[in-house]
């Protein structure tokens, strides 16, 4: 990776969302909690939440991770209070399809992703990026099963 690149990737707006992730911590009495972590670079992020009818009243995020896991988590964090499974999903599989195959930015309330289309040709990148929707996505499944 050239200098050049290394720029381009980790621009000025991904570093500012990395230093401002909304809702870091953990919850005290979750419903639900998962922690995922990517192989590659060893970035983990754990999700505590709880859900009301079906949608994120409460959310926690604790970040470990790479600038651009960072970002990513911020974006989410953002907008994850009174999202449902299914509209998480969805923004979890929009965006793997945005970075690994080309896809368009994943729609409304999750745009915010689009600050990380430079890391489509960061494929070893792709993982980190995911945590926070995955880690999410599996701390609603946990919930659902309790």
């Amino acid at each position: 990776m050239s200098d050049s690149d290394l720029v381009k990737l980790y621009s000025g707006r991904i570093l500012a969302l990395a230093a401002d992730i909304p809702h870091l911590g953990r919850l005290p009495a979750p419903m639900g909690s998962a922690r995922k972590r990517s192989m590659l670079c060893g970035s983990t992020i754990t999700v505590d939440l709880v859900m009301r009818d079906g949608r994120v009243a409460e959310f926690a995020q604790d970040v470990k991770a790479c600038a651009l896991g960072q970002a990513s988590a911020a974006v989410l964090g953002r907008v994850v209070l009174g999202r449902s499974r299914a509209e998480l999903e969805a923004a979890r599989d929009a965006l793997q399809a945005m970075l690994q195959g080309g896809g368009p930015v994943p729609t409304a309330p999750f745009e915010g992703y689009e600050v990380l289309i430079p890391a489509r040709d960061y494929k070893n990148r792709h993982a980190s990026i995911l945590l926070a929707l995955d880690a999410t996505c599996a701390a609603i499944a946990d919930a659902e099963t309790a």
